[in-house]
Parts: structure tokens; sequence; C-alpha cells
């Protein structure tokens, strides 16, 4: 596995980090916070759209940048430097569920738009007591016509009420659990039938609780097959999982930074407090928690690249979120401990990598679920 950037990786990385700096300051985000909107900026959403970030990884044929998961990796971490809240994960998850199981006339009619950043899929797959199952569904697609008619409600779905499209997944046979019978449909947010809930997470991104009453689609909005719906789902949870891992590695990266930063200019007792030996050796243990979260990080991203199996993708997906669960928390927390009092004001930017690190943590399964994950994928 390489650790080293090529050149034209490392190009990307100064582009993104120069942009992150100069277009969205941490006033911004205090900003949008306290706005209580869509949780980002659409015309700097169209900004990242006409960089292609927004499109990285979709095909060329399609309208986006044929670029591998190394190059997403590589500007996920520089967004999250910068706790950038546009919607580069809703834009992954959907355009990942069409390229991976979407018709070509889905591929050729949405995703040159959500390359573009002209158009948003979110993914509403989460229900109430689901607890992290993808086949835990209870939202029901109904034989109507041709198509189907959709009843339910879907919770936590990430920029839902900012969406164009909702990519939901629907039972069409089978009981609440089973794998089988679980189907993909795209669905119009302003379709009939569909009401949405805008919500706010604890880090300000804006989510949404949809619900479906006799919401009607045809035949052509399924994407994979009927009822095959689960194994689909994980492969693009499998894969914005690992594009997490990459913000939240960013995220750590800042706030071990900026607390490097105080340890540096703080004095207290005559003396730079960075010199005390208690607080060098915190600092070293983020430190070596910052590289191992690197290690992982790079490996499960080199492994979509590489074409690794799905089972081999899923686990060091769930490796890599295990121990960035765990290690952003962590690194969140020290810093906020070792800023001391004005750790804890509002007005001082560490607080805000806390806050995201606890919504991060918890978002498409928390470091538990990954290590059980990966044990019953290793055979225990």
């Amino acid at each position: 596995m390489s650790l080293v950037l090529s050149e034209e990786q490392q190009l990307l990385q100064t582009t993104a980090r120069e942009f992150v700096s100069s277009r969205s300051p941490m006033k911004r985000i205090r900003e949008l916070r306290d706005e209580g909107g869509d949780g980002f900026s659409k015309p700097l959403w169209t900004e990242m759209g006409q960089l292609g970030w927004a499109g990285i990884v979709v095909p060329e044929q399609y309208g986006g940048a044929g670029l591998g998961y190394v190059e997403l990796m590589v500007v996920m971490e520089e967004l999250g430097r910068g706790l950038v809240p546009e919607p580069m994960l809703s834009a992954l998850l959907g355009a990942s569920a069409l390229v991976l199981g979407g018709s070509d006339a889905q591929r050729t009619r949405h995703l040159p738009q959500v390359a573009a950043g002209g158009a948003l899929l979110a993914l509403a797959y989460q229900e109430t007591g689901s607890r992290y199952d993808l086949a835990c569904v209870e939202t029901r697609a109904e034989r109507a016509g041709d198509g189907v008619a959709l009843h339910g409600e879907k919770i936590q779905v990430l920029d839902g009420a900012a969406a164009d499209h909702l990519l939901v997944s629907a039972r069409t046979s089978g009981e609440k659990r089973d794998a089988a019978g679980v189907t993909l449909v795209l669905v119009p947010r302003d379709a009939a039938g569909v009401t949405v809930e805008r919500q706010h997470r604890v880090d300000a991104r804006g989510a949404a609780i949809v619900r479906f009453a006799g919401t009607r689609v045809g035949p052509e909005a399924v994407v994979g097959g009927v009822g095959t719906g689960a194994a689909l789902l994980q492969r693009v949870i499998d894969r914005g999982t690992i594009a997490l891992t990459a913000e939240m590695l960013g995220g750590m990266v800042a706030a071990f930074q900026m607390t490097l930063d105080y340890l540096k200019t703080r004095q207290q007792f005559g003396k730079v407090i960075g010199s005390f030996q208690a607080l060098k050796h915190r600092a070293a243990r983020l430190f070596m928690e910052l590289e191992l979260a690197r290690s992982i990080v790079m490996a499960a991203h080199e492994a979509v690249d590489a074409g690794k199996g799905d089972q081999e993708v899923g686990r060091l997906a769930s490796m890599a979120k295990a121990r960035l669960s765990d290690a952003f928390v962590l690194v969140a927390n020290e810093a906020v401990q070792m800023h001391g009092g004005i750790g804890m004001t509002d007005e001082h930017d560490v607080g805000f990598f806390l806050k995201r690190a606890r919504a991060a943590e918890i978002q498409f399964g928390d470091a538990a679920f990954h290590r059980a994950r990966v044990a019953t994928l290793d055979g225990y």
C-alpha cells in the first residue's frame, strides 16, 4: 500500500486546501448554524461542483471526473479540516447507488446533474429502531398499477430537506429484517404524498424525517433489482463509510494542530504549557492515533480503487470506521480539555470539532458495531 500521494493528488490536495481556507472560514460555519436553513450554502456547493468534486468518482461518460477513491479521500480530508458542511457525502451516496446499480437511463438522466452540483440525491434508508441494520425496513412498496405506492417513514435522512430526489429503501416482500425483499426506489422529493420535516443535528448539519403516504412511482424508478436492494445498499453504505472516515481524519488533524498551537503559546507558571511532561505525553498519544488512522483510511480507499471484492471492501470500511469513531472523539475531547476553560465556550472553534466528532462517530455505525462486523466477516 502506498502511503505517499502522487504529484497529481498533491496538486488536488493543494487546490482543495486553498479553496477551504479562502472560501469557508469558521465564521461561515457559525453563520450557517445560526441561520437554521439547509445547513450549507447552495452557491458554494455549485462552485464545488464546477471544480469537479461532486463527481470525482462518477465515470466521465456521465459527466464526472472519472477519478478514484484516493482522490476522493484527498478532497474529503481537506473538507474535514475546515468542517465544510456542503453535501459531498450525500452526493457520493446517491451517485454510488446509480453507478453500482442504476440503469443506463437513470445514470444518463441523473448523474451529470449530480456531478455538476446542480442536483442532489439523498439516501433515505434508516427507520426507527433499525440500529444500523440495513434490512430492517418497514416502509412498504405496494403494487399500484404498473408501479408501486410507498407507505412509511424514514429518519435521519442526511440533507433530505435540500434534496431533489430521494433514494428510498422499501419492502416489496418478506418481513421486517429479512435480507430479501428490500427494493431501492428513486422518488422526487416534491412527489405527491411526500412530507419532509427538516431537522438539524448536533453538528448543525441538515437532516430530515421523510414520510410517504401512498406516493406512487413507476417501474423505471427501481434502482437495481426488485427485492435485492439490501445488497446494493450495503455496497453504497460501505463506500460512504470509507469517504466519511477521510473527512473524520481531516477533522482530527485540524483539532490536533489547533491544540498544538495552543500548547506552544499558552503560558502558565511562567512557562508555555506545552513544556509540561503530562501534556507532552497526551499530545504524543494523539499523534500516534492520527498516524494509525491515516494508514487504515488510505488502505480502505485504495481497496476500492484496486477493485477488491465486496467483503474485503466492507471489512476495511468497518476497520477504518471503528478506529476513526474512537480516535476522532478522543482527539476532540483532548483538544477541548487541553484548551481548558476557553475550549468549553462557543466563541472558540475547537468545540465545533467535538460536535462533529460526536455526530460522525455514530453515522453508518459506531465503533462497537463495526468491530463486531469485522469479527463476523473474519469468521468469528
